[in-house]
């Protein structure tokens, strides 16, 4: 399993980058077996957001660390440093370009979008 992180490098560039996480059994929900679970991190709070069909946003970096859960639709994203992504339904990012020039972004394709995104602690905002 691998998810997407999108950063700002010192120079306030944005790039993706591709992330595994590491997972170790632990009994999660006795008495249940084992799971095989990652680090939990710490979360502030959690939202869904919809971008309309058609949707386009100019560069902007991020207002905050957050997790982006794709449940409906699809989203490009471009990087300052020219990569672009596409992102749908059961995919993951880190975003965490919260300086610089950011990314942009847009819905393709027909429909709207629905993100679940959680707020990760410690972050302004």
């Amino acid at each position: 399993m691998q998810y997407t992180g999108l950063y700002a490098d010192k120079a306030g560039e944005s790039h993706f980058e591709d992330i595994t996480p590491r997972f170790k059994p632990a009994f999660f929900a006795p008495p249940a077996p084992p799971l095989d679970i990652s680090e939990f991190g710490r979360a502030e709070s959690c939202s869904i957001i919809r971008a309309n069909e058609g949707w386009y946003g100019d560069w902007h970096p991020a207002p905050f660390r957050q997790l982006h859960f794709y449940l409906s639709g699809m989203v490009e994203a471009e990087t300052s440093d020219g990569e672009t992504r596409r992102f749908g339904s059961g995919d993951i990012i880190l975003v965490e370009d919260t300086a610089g020039q950011g990314h942009r972004s847009q819905v393709i394709g027909s429909g709207d979008v629905l993100i679940a995104i959680v707020k990760l602690a410690g972050t302004k905002q």
